[in-house]
């Protein structure tokens, strides 16, 4: 499904960040000085880290994202043992996080239930003898959280009108995710391919289907997620907001997907009286109208069945558990086995609880001071951003006129939101299976959908990360850059640490989502976060053709042998990166203009500066992880949001000394030339 806001993993200040405080805040042993910075400065400011950092076996990739949020989990069970050792009356949401946390952990319970909980819900597939019956069972299904179906909706803002909410149709129904796993013709794909489709034979049989039947009903599954990823649109062509939108009344709607009974449909989730629609991917739809029409019964069946099983595998028993981790956790991404039963109780808790627990985390761990702190530091990376703006010969004076408004009107969040999400109308009951109670949160999350934005304005006060969460982001529909509190801290942010460090570390993430309403989707969208061109004849040409530097530059990159990245697909992040140094670092300077900052430890500031934003980029990971990220992610791999990232950025060069005779060297006039 479609999501407009571009997070990090996704400051500019004018007076001092520190406090008169002048630590180094870059730390010597996560450095490997024996590397060569203008050759490899991924390996020069991280490879001291990485080797004291080597992948566990739970772990396909282990950075300093994944340290930090390692550190806020141990933090987050903390609260959680607390909640789960007090008396906690029914209904209130510490009664839900510690019944769920519970539930998670209480794989004797799910053994012991074994296939009973979900045997209901197969035996009314195989039940299923006439066409008619297809769509409605679908529907209850995805409703129960039992199977998306062959595609989905959200509710959620309209582009053209960003202050009004619309429901949004788009493509799904692909096991693996996306088209690429079906269409891409390299063998290490083909391989995946291949497993995929005897992972599904495996859990049919698990379900108690015997080996020829599961073999026939993977063939089924083969056939129809083939045809739907054959029209299904790639990664980088969803990246294109005008091509995912096409905006139809529900008679238009009815009439141009007259396959499908869209009065049913909306009918079956609780939606009534729907006028207008935003028809994300057409294509894939139309070909679903034909699978409806065309596809035998049985084989539809055994579809809705390969849905029902995926989507509880982690709701049973721990045999079954186990067995879709040996493909979605070691075939994929390379892992070698499952992450700590408390660490999976503690990620289920934050993420359907996650303001509830959100608002102990931030009770307890997230000063005040921290915030104030923050918000400083974004007025002053706004006012960086704004010279940079002025500094850009390429850009006209009305394009820099409409730049600066939509700059201006930034909605900034930081920590945590002002009000908290009302969980009441959720009910987590410990009298129940989780496997219940998991149906009955998916009820709760599409009523609750509903309820706060079918025709319903936008409400920009509305939260799209937890407090809790090691990430940042910018939407483009509400204009808004959030900064949860889970991010601020170190290697991001550290109090003690002197203006080189924070500006290179919490002001680049500042800068980069700043940057982000200006790259290539985020610039299409004006300060009111409507779909709108406000640049001024030729500039988007001219942003165009530099933004082209480097799609041209991460193309090339050889990520593994046989794979080079994408700079198409994670052109957005790249750009956002840029700009994000580029910012920060003119606020740095802004900030330390009237007293200088001195040599620490043989370093200088500007080094500093590059040292601690490398080092948000330190990490290890697997091949086969390398793989899924270079196929799915937005993001430029850790190594290359230095190596890839820093050489088109001039001050860097200056600060390090490279020259032509350097393996990251690239000519100026070929270098990335934006902000």
């Amino acid at each position: 499904m479609r999501k407009l806001f571009l997070p990090l993993m996704a400051v500019a200040m004018m007076v001092s960040c520190n406090n008169g405080k002048s630590e180094m805040g870059v730390k010597l042993e996560n450095l490997d000085t024996t590397a060569v910075p203008g050759d490899d400065f991924f390996q020069f400011a991280t490879g001291g880290w990485n080797a004291a950092h080597p992948l566990t076996d739970e772990y396909s990739r282990f950075g300093s994202f994944d340290k930090l949020a390692e550190d806020n989990r141990e933090q987050l069970k903390g609260i959680i043992d607390e909640v789960v050792s007090a008396k906690n009356e029914f209904g209130t949401n510490r009664q839900k996080i510690a019944d769920l946390y519970n539930m998670v952990l209480d794989t004797v319970r799910r053994d012991a239930e074994g296939l009973a909980p979900v045997k209901p819900y197969m035996d009314r597939l195989e039940a299923i003898s006439s066409r008619e019956e297809i769509m409605p069972m679908m529907i209850q299904y995805d409703v129960d959280g039992l199977g998306g179906g062959y595609f989905g909706f959200y509710i959620g803002a309209d582009m053209m009108d960003s202050k009004s909410n619309i429901i949004g149709i788009g493509q799904g129904g692909l096991g693996l995710g996306q088209k690429e796993y079906y269409t891409d013709d390299d063998e290490a794909t083909r391989n995946i391919r291949e497993a995929y489709w005897k992972h599904i034979v495996r859990m049919f049989t698990l379900f108690g289907f015997d080996e020829a039947t599961a073999e026939n009903k993977m063939q089924s599954v083969k056939m129809i997620e083939n045809r739907i990823a054959d029209k299904s649109y790639t990664k980088v062509q969803q990246r294109d907001p005008a091509a995912n939108y096409h905006k139809m009344t529900f008679a238009e709607l009815q009439k141009e997907f007259a396959g499908i009974d869209w009065e049913k449909y909306f009918a079956g989730y609780g939606i009534k009286d729907v006028d207008v629609v935003d028809m994300n991917q057409p294509e894939p739809i139309h070909e679903v109208e034909k699978i409806l029409a065309e596809v035998s019964v049985e084989d539809q069946k055994a579809y809705m069945e390969w849905q029902l099983i995926s989507s509880c595998t982690g709701r049973l028993t721990t045999e079954i558990e186990n067995a879709n981790f040996d493909f979605a956790g070691k075939v994929l991404s390379g892992t070698k086995e499952q992450q700590p039963r408390w660490k999976r109780a503690t990620g289920a808790v934050s993420g359907l609880l996650g303001e509830a627990i959100g608002q102990l985390y931030v009770e307890k761990y997230f000063p005040a001071e921290a915030k104030e702190r923050m918000v400083t530091l974004v007025k002053n990376l706004q006012v960086a951003l704004g010279q940079r703006i002025d500094e850009q010969e390429w850009m006209s004076p009305e394009t820099k006129k409409a730049a600066h408004e939509k700059l201006d009107a930034f909605y900034v969040k930081i920590g945590y939101p002002d009000e908290w999400k009302d969980y009441s109308k959720l009910v987590i009951d410990p009298e129940k299976s989780y496997f219940e109670n998991m149906i009955g949160v998916s009820h709760y999350m599409l009523a609750d959908m509903i309820e706060r934005k079918y025709k319903k304005p936008v409400d920009n006060t509305e939260w799209h990360m937890t407090p809790q969460t090691v990430n940042a982001y910018y939407n483009p529909t509400t204009n808004e850059i959030c900064f949860p509190a889970g991010i601020l801290q170190y290697p991001f942010f550290d109090m003690n640490a002197d203006d080189a460090f924070n500006y290179g570390a919490i002001g680049v993430v500042i800068g980069h989502e700043m940057t982000h309403g200006f790259d290539d989707q985020g610039r299409q969208f004006d300060k009111d976060g409507n779909f709108a061109d406000w640049w001024a004849e030729g500039d988007a040409d001219k942003f165009t053709e530099r933004a082209q530097v480097l799609v041209d530059h991460f193309d090339a990159i050889k990520v593994l042998p046989d794979l080079n990245g994408n700079g198409s697909l994670t052109l957005g992040e790249n750009l956002a990166d840029h700009g994000g140094l580029m910012v920060a670092y003119q606020a740095y300077k802004n900030a330390t203009a009237d007293a200088p900052l001195k040599d620490i430890e043989g370093f200088t500031a500007d080094q500093r500066f590059f040292m601690a934003y490398s080092g948000v980029w330190a990490g290890n990971i697997r091949d086969e992880e390398i793989r899924r990220r270079t196929k799915t992610d937005p993001h430029s791999l850790g190594r290359y949001r230095i190596n890839g990232t820093l050489p088109h950025i001039d001050a860097w060069y200056e600060a390090f000394g490279v020259t032509p005779d350097n393996k990251l060297y690239i000519e100026p006039e070929k270098r990335a030339h934006i902000w």
